[in-house]
């Protein structure tokens, strides 16, 4: 793992850029101290869209509560705070 000071990483982005590009995995300090880390992105595993699908189908089986005597326009109008 490559360290490089937060000036240099700001001075040297698109080449930063370029190294995590190729899997370098960089860690930017400041003052002395890591503050972020910088890697390659993972690709989508399909395990969100598999978790949002499970979200909203335990969502669809409940039944609606509460009253919804609300417009969209009072929920937005100005109250003048």
């Amino acid at each position: 793992m490559k360290t490089i000071s937060a000036a240099d990483a700001n001075r040297h982005f698109s080449g930063l850029l370029r190294d995590v590009a190729t899997g370098e995995v960089i860690t930017v300090l400041s003052r002395g101290k890591p503050v972020a880390t910088i890697g390659p992105a993972m690709p989508e595993s399909g395990q969100r869209e598999i978790a949002r699908q499970s979200l909203l189908s335990r969502l669809r089986q409940n039944k609606i509560s509460g009253s919804r005597n609300w417009t969209r326009d009072a929920l937005y109008e100005d109250k003048g705070g």
